[in-house]
């Protein structure tokens, strides 16, 4: 009997708050800011959908030109939803320059081609690399090295193995630095006409030379003078590098004045580009300069390993940099 009291009590009480005009009211009201926030998000979300396809950029995938040889692949982009509904929600609104975009890997990737030669970066990747050759002049190196600290650059220093012996402190400085190290063989011969046993042996001393001195392996490699042959990019492919050209020549050994330098890298200066150059006094002269001169025009410059990754060299994708690129 007591049980069924009880029981009888909460179902008196229970009947009471559901046919309470006031819990009613409050119950409606947690119902409708529910459907309306419910519906809120909906259209959004459902707008930010509608939208993403439009502003979707496809990945490029590496590929084998018949002029430039490797080219390396590119991330495509795509609304991030999720990302973009949460900067958005608050205002309720479908903002474009609010929109939150993540990177796409393309399927074929720079590993998944056969040995060629790189001449330069994805053409949509605003970025260039500096690669310098040393062999001599040594004088000009503090000078260079200076100014691309200054700038915050980093470059890829492609150094004969000979050299390197001789000046294994210059190397080291040069590491320290926070600049890439490449090989650029040993004696600096004409690889293009030299047999496979003196290419590979010109490869595997210098990295054996440079391990010694900074404590790691280049992955890159630059034949001298440019001169090569298919054997040479897959000698050098065996031996765990890929074979570097470049897409800009300063020409700075025949000693130009830096404003013929500068001009020269200006009138040819590409997204993507790899520009040669040396130690020698007209590049210590207008390397400044010139590194003003490229980031003016929205380049950034590092290290061949950068230039040829996939990734943007931004996560940010402004909506003017988007339609340049719908409308080429």
């Amino acid at each position: 009997m007591k049980k069924m009291s009880v029981f009888g009590i909460i179902f008196v009480m229970a009947f009471m708050m559901v046919s309470n005009p006031l819990t009613n009211e409050f119950i409606s009201k947690i119902k409708g800011n529910s459907l309306e926030v419910s519906i809120e998000k909906d259209s959004l979300y459902h707008e930010i959908v509608l939208n993403s396809e439009k502003y979707k950029v496809p990945a490029s995938d590496a590929k084998i030109d018949k002029i430039w040889k490797a080219i390396p692949g590119y991330n495509g982009l795509k609304v991030d939803i999720e990302a973009s509904y949460k900067k958005m929600k608050e205002s309720g609104e479908f903002e474009e320059e609010k929109l939150v975009f993540k990177q796409v890997k393309p399927a074929v990737h720079l590993e998944d081609l056969p040995p060629a030669p790189i001449y330069k970066g994805h053409p949509d990747k605003p970025m260039v690399s500096f690669i310098i050759n040393v062999a001599w002049g040594n004088e000009y190196l503090p000078d260079m090295l200076a100014t691309l600290k200054k700038h915050h650059v980093s470059a890829t220093f492609f150094l004969e193995g000979r050299w390197v012996q001789k000046y294994p402190e210059l190397a080291q400085m040069i590491a320290d630095a926070g600049h890439e190290i490449g090989n650029h063989s040993f004696t600096h011969p004409d690889l293009k006409v030299s047999s496979a046993a003196k290419i590979r042996q010109e490869m595997m001393k210098t990295n054996g030379v440079i391990k010694a001195t900074i404590g790691s392996s280049p992955v890159w490699f630059a034949p001298p003078s440019g001169s090569y042959r298919d054997e040479v990019v897959t000698i050098a492919a065996e031996e765990k590098m890929g074979t570097i050209m470049w897409s800009v020549d300063t020409v700075d050994w025949q000693k130009p004045s830096p404003d013929v330098l500068i001009n020269r890298v200006m009138s040819k200066v590409h997204n993507g580009a790899i520009i040669l150059m040396h130690p020698t006094s007209p590049t210590a002269q207008s390397l400044d300069r010139l590194i003003i001169r490229i980031k003016q025009k929205q380049l950034q410059i590092n290290t061949i390993t950068e230039l040829l990754k996939e990734e943007r060299s931004v996560d940010s994708f402004s909506m003017e940099k988007m339609k340049d690129h719908k409308k080429d």
